[in-house]
């Protein structure tokens, strides 16, 4: 019904450059087909996301598969993944390898930056609606993977077991034509478990229609402000206004959340006024991760291109100061550092699995780190 390539199109190589069928149709006819290893890497840092998806591209195929685990925070020119095998049997499948990594961890890069500058504050991703919507699932896990605390899109709930969140749209108070009936009528219908956020920027200034909220509505938790950039101005005087009204009416527990074209510097630079983010085209439409996957070994003989490193490589992490070193694989590993990379198939069987949770866990451990060394600023403003 839609236009989305299937599933077993992208598994039986269609959504592959024409170049990579020249490629196969010149080194069958001259009966080439070295084994190599191609490594994936960029010359930015980032946050490693995609590789579930990648691991079932490949499954099946006679080659091993070597990865960091999803979540790793990554540095310039280390190898995120690593393929040993006959170069003919993947080559038509690079394409799509790099367009599930490139776009997932682009994702993830974004959402782990601006959970990185909001601290302890909640990150949400509500950026979905910016994308094809097959991608939800893809987006939502890309974001959580990164970091943030909730996500929006409400088919993450099927699709990858993560409970989405939401307040209201201004469409519901439109349709009622009335803000206090609209946010009553929330109040009344929704489940007792969900924070009563009410929207309050749809008719009149932020300040008014906070102060209707809590004066009007029995219970409100949050309000939020999405308030258009044609109508913003100073938006932290806006906050800090509306912050003014509900303290002196006895409801400073009622938490702020903003939303609608916020970015990573935006969240930074508000995080002291704010209690939670609604980050939405920033994240889900965060630009991809600038991958390439390039042969650094034919026959075991060393044969990177100008650019490139020679050779099957290894990282390894000191995980106090965040700091990485690259060496052969084959080579002794430095003392007192971790190794990143992992094997996550044999000929073709996927024996490690991705878990989205562990991947999660491990963006937040890298950004406590990130925050010891005072180094908050230079991953979020870079």
């Amino acid at each position: 019904m839609f236009l989305i390539v299937r599933d077993e199109d992208i598994k039986n190589g269609l959504t592959t450059d024409k170049y990579f069928i020249w490629t196969e149709n010149v080194l069958k006819a001259k009966g080439k087909n070295p084994l190599v290893v191609a490594e994936v890497t960029a010359s930015t840092w980032g946050i490693f996301a995609g590789l579930n998806d990648a691991l079932k591209l490949l499954e099946g195929i006679n080659v091993d598969v070597y990865a960091m685990d999803e979540g790793t925070l990554f540095f310039p020119h280390e190898p995120v993944l690593t393929i040993v095998g006959r170069y003919l049997d993947f080559a038509r499948f690079e394409t799509a390898l790099l367009g599930f990594i490139c776009h997932a961890s682009g994702v993830a890069t974004e959402a782990f930056r601006t959970k990185l500058a909001a601290g302890d504050k909640r990150v949400l991703s509500f950026g979905t609606r910016r994308q094809h919507p097959a991608l939800a699932a893809f987006i939502e896990r890309s974001a959580y993977i990164g970091g943030v605390d909730g996500v929006s899109n409400y088919a993450a709930e099927k699709y990858l077991g993560i409970e989405s969140v939401g307040t209201m749209p201004h469409a519901l108070i439109i349709s009622f034509g009335n803000q206090v009936e609209a946010w009553r009528a929330y109040d009344e219908i929704v489940d007792e478990k969900v924070p009563r956020t009410m929207l309050i920027d749809t008719y009149f200034d932020e300040k008014t229609e906070a102060i209707l909220a809590v004066e009007n509505v029995k219970r409100v938790d949050a309000v939020r402000l999405d308030t258009p950039s044609s109508r913003r101005g100073n938006i932290r005087k806006i906050i800090e206004e509306v912050r003014w009204e509900l303290k002196i009416r006895g409801k400073e527990n009622v938490r702020i959340v903003l939303s609608g074209g916020v970015n990573a510097k935006d969240v930074y630079e508000l995080r002291d006024i704010v209690d939670a983010f609604g980050v939405g085209t920033s994240i889900a439409g965060a630009p991809p991760i600038d991958f390439s996957l390039d042969i650094v070994e034919r026959e075991g003989k060393f044969v990177a291109k100008r650019g490139k490193r020679s050779g099957m490589k290894q990282v390894y992490r000191d995980w106090e100061k965040l700091e990485d070193e690259m060496r052969l694989f084959r080579e002794e590993a430095p003392k007192g550092k971790e190794p990143l990379i992992k094997k996550y198939m044999e000929r073709g069987k996927i024996i490690k699995d991705c878990n989205v949770e562990e991947a999660r866990k491990l963006s937040l451990r890298q950004m406590e780190i990130i925050r010891n060394l005072g180094k908050v600023e230079e991953f979020v403003l870079s």
